[in-house]
């Protein structure tokens, strides 16, 4: 027995009947969902019920991410499109045209994460643009955290959808 198919043997790279896979699915969009581009959502609800020093430091901390992603997105946004381009097309042309499984189950993780993060970017340039403070403020970042939770469901049922299909459509009983 040659060392790949030891390792093959060992380590199940069948995605969609892994449990570990819906672990970090359902952790990936808990996370994506809890933190409104980078601001625990916790912070805004204090914030928009208590006001005050609360409301400053949802403001700070905004500012903050919102200078963060736009320095990195004009630093080296174009080289990082350029890079995400690329393997987000290595991974589809693994996935859907040599129909590997473990590229389909990547692809059906990062692909909404690259949409929530160009929608973190535009959110990003707006804020900085706007300016908003307190409830307009809120507002964006409540906005924000309702696309992403929609992205996340649309996610989470086409990838349980496609899983039971590939679930459903492999043999257990090999060359069937």
């Amino acid at each position: 027995m040659t060392f790949t198919q030891t390792l093959f043997e060992v380590i199940d790279m069948r995605s969609f009947s892994n449990l570990w896979f819906w672990i970090v699915l359902a952790v990936m969009w808990s996370s994506a969902s809890h933190y409104v581009m980078g601001i625990p959502y916790d912070m805004l609800i204090r914030a928009r019920r208590h006001g005050g020093q609360a409301t400053a430091d949802l403001e700070d901390m905004v500012r903050v991410m919102v200078n963060r992603i736009l320095y990195i997105t004009r630093q080296s946004g174009l080289w990082l499109l350029g890079f995400g381009a690329f393997l987000m097309t290595a991974l589809l042309v693994l996935a859907f045209w040599y129909w590997v499984e473990f590229a389909q189950a990547v692809v059906l993780l990062a692909l909404p994460m690259s949409l929530v993060g160009a929608m973190s970017i535009a959110t990003a340039r707006r804020i900085e643009a706007e300016q908003p403070t307190g409830e307009a403020l809120f507002k964006r970042l409540t906005r924000h955290r309702l696309w992403t939770q929609v992205i996340g469901m649309v996610s989470i049922f086409v990838t349980a959808m496609f899983g039971m299909y590939q679930n459903l459509t492999v043999s257990p009983i090999p060359g069937w």
